[in-house]
């Protein structure tokens, strides 16, 4: 199991780059308000610790 987490780890970041820019995100995010974008940044974090948490085992 541990050889598949690298290339899956591998898989996912790369899907990420490039299904998100980071310049479109940021500028929408903000276009809704400064508060808006931070509790969104901070969601997005969270989730993001939560799924490499569960990967981790």
């Amino acid at each position: 199991m541990n050889t598949l987490r690298f290339p899956l780890t591998a898989a996912l970041l790369v899907f990420l780059t490039f299904s998100l820019s980071s310049c479109d995100a940021i500028g929408t995010i903000f276009k809704a308000g400064a508060w808006t974008g931070l509790i969104g940044v901070f969601l997005l974090v969270l989730l993001l610790w939560f799924i490499v948490r569960k990967m981790r085992g």
